[in-house]
């Protein structure tokens, strides 16, 4: 079971950037998805969560900027960054959970800085 990441990189405040995670070894259908990210000194925190149904939940700080989605036929799950602000600036972690089980990607980097 493989979880890969990508789609970091650096923006400016204001930016925008979207983050893809395909699996490998599990289909992403029967699971809870979500994007988590660690700033540097800081505990890793959720930021969005898709559920298997199709609902969504996003933390206070990114609500109205950030959107996660996933598409059944790649195996993929985004996440769109939109209006970043330096403290989105993390490692960004791609999550899938079921019963269970819990599958972790690698991390992307993502900075925010001007």
């Amino acid at each position: 079971v493989q979880l890969q990441a990508s789609g970091g990189g650096l923006r400016q405040p204001g930016g925008s950037l979207r983050l893809s995670c395909v699996a490998s070894g599990i289909s992403l259908r029967a699971y809870n998805l979500g994007w988590f990210r660690q700033a540097p000194g800081k505990l890793r925190e959720a930021v969005a969560v898709v559920a298997s149904h199709g609902g969504t939940v996003y933390a206070d700080s990114v609500k109205g900027r950030f959107t996660i989605s996933r598409d059944v036929a790649k195996n993929t799950v985004y996440l769109q960054m939109n209006n970043l602000e330096p403290e989105d600036t993390a490692v960004y972690y791609c999550n899938a959970v079921r019963d269970q089980t819990s599958h972790w990607g690698q991390g992307t980097l993502v900075t925010v800085s001007s």
